[in-house]
């Protein structure tokens, strides 16, 4: 059987036992990108937490079913293409592939499913037929609306209260109440349409979801997801859809909603304040991993600022998880444990408790909400025990028992959270390529220099040997002499509280 987990409900405001509909599966819809422009690192927190959540339940056993849908009708595609003269359709088929290309840089897995409105028409019309028929939504001038009063448990998920929400300034023609809200728009010019029982039109946001949920997982999901931001209307719509539409409760079992990405002004990022980060410039700079692990760092639902030391910071975390693995590859040996630990001294032994308890420590704090906060301190923690542990004298010669306990929990960051998934020579050469022209430098110019401190050491010319090393130490190179070469990385700073 798969493992038990417990996650924080939306909908009671409580941490919760997960149970699912169907033993040992678990049905995930997450709402995903509408594509009308690049995505920005505030959608990537969003993609990131689903991707989390899948990966790991499906590391401790559970069936996994994942639905990330794709918005590719709505009105600000059809805006943004009217802009540039563009087919709607064609405008958001660009921006899936630019966004799927940000998908596969971030090291995201691939979902179950990826519907897309443009072909779940069929879906979406036979849920709006069924409402009408279980006179929950009405027809007015080709327009279909969903009547918010035949549904008592409206708000339940938002705390909302029908009386107290703010009123439009303007009535909508056919309109019966200010406060329902569109299931089926009718077309107009220029727009792209589809046919139905009430004329040309295309849908709302609001039903697509819940039709691409109904055709992908069916009447009931057991978890479904998104930002914070998410939870009023469009997830408050639609679950007073869904659940009139079928006319029973629930639509979806649990609701985990992410925090946002915020500013320093407080404001959460988003393309219409004008104060995006896209991803793409993001990793253009950085590794996937270090934007993953910027997230992953804190709790799914706290909000998360940003500023310009993010990523630098986040990257420092990564390299100081690398440099434990590299550090813990190189050990030899074959002792027996208990004989290496005793005669290794306490690091040895600080390692080896640390690494026997990893996969317990850390399960619980995952089985707890997701906490990756609490799960990353136990591996930071493992990490800096086998980093010290790798000054002792004999550990690279003698450390082999002690370092595979560590590399098992390390193994477990990869396929829970899909971190140190490469080598640490991979590693380090993916910084170089990212982090060399934010510093403005160049490989080239980086090794000429090497090669000069090289060729004034073999001449004894130690003041120019120094002189060239700390021009280097002060452009954030960092200098290591081996016995048989020089080897060098960018300098990584990593916070003491790591």
């Amino acid at each position: 059987m798969p493992a038990p987990f417990r996650l924080y409900n939306t909908l009671s405001r409580e941490v919760e036992d997960f149970t699912p509909a169907e033993a040992g599966k678990v049905k995930l819809y997450f709402c995903g990108m509408t594509v009308y422009d690049h995505c920005h690192v505030g959608h990537a927190r969003a993609m990131v937490t689903s991707d989390m959540v899948a990966r790991y339940l499906a590391h401790r056993g559970w069936d996994v079913v994942f639905v990330r849908n794709y918005t590719d009708v709505d009105d600000k595609i059809i805006r943004r293409a009217a802009e540039g003269g563009e087919a709607p359709l064609a405008l958001a088929e660009r921006y899936i592939a630019s966004t799927q290309e940000d998908f596969r840089a971030l090291g995201l897995i691939t979902p179950t499913h990826e519907p897309r409105v443009s072909t779940s028409m069929g879906a979406i019309v036979q849920m709006i037929t069924a409402l009408v028929e279980r006179g929950h939504a009405y027809e007015s001038e080709g327009s279909v609306w969903f009547d918010v009063a035949t549904f008592p448990e409206y708000g339940k998920l938002s705390g909302q209260r029908v009386e107290d929400m703010r009123q439009p300034d303007e009535a909508v023609p056919g309109k019966r109440s200010p406060v329902d809200f569109a299931l089926w728009k009718a077309a107009k010019p220029g727009e792209p349409a589809w046919d139905s029982p009430w004329g040309p039109g295309r849908p709302g946001w609001h039903i697509e979801c819940s039709a691409m949920a109904l055709d992908t997982l069916g009447v009931e999901v057991d978890i479904h997801g998104g930002g914070l931001d998410l939870v009023f209307p469009h997830h408050e719509n639609e679950i007073a859809q869904s659940e009139a539409a079928h006319g029973c409760a629930p639509y979806a079992r649990y609701w985990m909603h992410n925090g946002l990405l915020t500013m320093a002004s407080g404001q959460k990022m988003g393309k219409s304040l004008g104060n995006v980060f896209g991803i793409k410039e993001a990793l253009k700079a950085f590794p996937a991993e270090a934007l993953r692990i910027y997230y992953l760092q804190v709790h799914y639902r706290s909000p998360l600022p940003w500023n310009v030391e993010a990523l630098p910071d986040a990257l420092g975390l990564v390299a100081r998880l690398y440099e434990a693995k590299d550090n813990a590859e190189q050990m030899e040996g074959d002792e027996p444990l208990a004989v290496v630990t005793r005669e290794l001294g306490a690091d040895a032994a600080r390692v080896v408790e640390l690494a026997s308890s990893f996969r317990e420590r850390f399960y619980a704090a995952m089985d707890d909400d997701f906490n990756t906060a609490k799960a990353l301190g136990f591996a930071f923690e493992l990490a800096r025990a086998v980093n010290r542990f790798s000054n002792h004298k004999k550990a690279k010669k003698r450390g082999g028992p002690v370092a595979r306990l560590a590399l098992d929990a390390f193994a477990v960051l990869a396929e829970a959270l899909g971190l140190l998934g490469q080598s640490g020579d991979a590693f380090v050469e993916e910084v170089k390529d990212k982090r060399l022209p934010a510093l403005g430098l160049t490989r080239e110019g980086v090794e000429e220099k090497l090669a000069a401190r090289v060729a004034a050491r073999a001449a004894k010319e130690w003041e120019r040997a120094d002189a060239l090393r700390a021009e280097l130490e002060e452009a954030g190179i960092q200098v290591m002499d081996r016995p048989d070469r020089v080897d060098w990385r960018i300098r990584l700073d990593v916070r003491e509280d790591a």
